[in-house]
């Protein structure tokens, strides 16, 4: 159940791409993947369909995703992006996110993810089920229905194993450190990053 909707840009109810020529292929920033992946799309009586991935980034259709947010106390690890990354590259985020795969079980999903990008395991609560949209730049939009996780660690002990193709580095930080870096540097920090510490400044998801 969906619990807020927490920033829609004003044409988040059709995705901003429909009218602008955006089902030719040729014309897309990006390629799409290859192999494709397909993600769930949220359709208008919201059932999933499935859509693949940088399709759904360029023409702005309503999806599934996740937000992973690992405390140590009142540090939260976050990660900044790989700069080669398709989009919002070397902008600093959650401590991870990410599309489940169709028909994938969403805390699987986030697990899998943790691996994949940091390289542990840990055991992990979902607290909310929000929602936003947000242009991430490079022609690409985000409209994502965002399962978010909660998971706490012992830093002392947790060992981090980066993926260089995912995450470039990571850091722990509290709330206002993390609240004052956001105002000093917002464009260091990815929309839905900006979007989720907006609405919870204490970091309580």
């Amino acid at each position: 159940m969906l619990d807020e909707v927490l920033f829609l840009t004003p044409d988040a109810e059709d995705g901003p791409a429909d009218a602008n020529g955006h089902d030719d292929q040729s014309a897309w920033p990006i390629p799409a993947s290859d192999p494709p992946i397909m993600i769930p799309g949220i359709a208008a009586d919201d059932t999933l369909y499935p859509v693949e991935k940088i399709e759904a980034h360029i023409k702005g259709l309503h999806h599934v995703a996740l937000s992973v947010f690992v405390f140590d106390g009142p540090r939260l690890l976050i990660q900044r992006r790989a700069f080669e990354k398709y989009h919002c590259g070397g902008q600093w985020a959650n401590t991870c996110c990410t599309h489940p795969h169709m028909d994938e079980d969403i805390q699987t999903a986030a697990k899998r993810r943790l691996r994949e990008e940091l390289g542990f395991e840990l055991p992990i609560d979902e607290r909310l089920i929000v929602e936003y949209s947000a242009d991430v730049g490079g022609g690409l939009w985000e409209r994502e229905r965002v399962h978010m996780f909660r998971a706490e660690a012992d830093r002392s002990k947790l060992e981090i194993k980066l993926n260089p193709d995912e995450v470039y580095e990571t850091k722990w930080l509290t709330g206002d450190e993390l609240r004052t870096e956001m105002a000093l540097n917002p464009a260091d920090f990815t929309p839905w990053f900006r979007i989720y510490v907006n609405r919870y400044p204490a970091l309580d998801f």
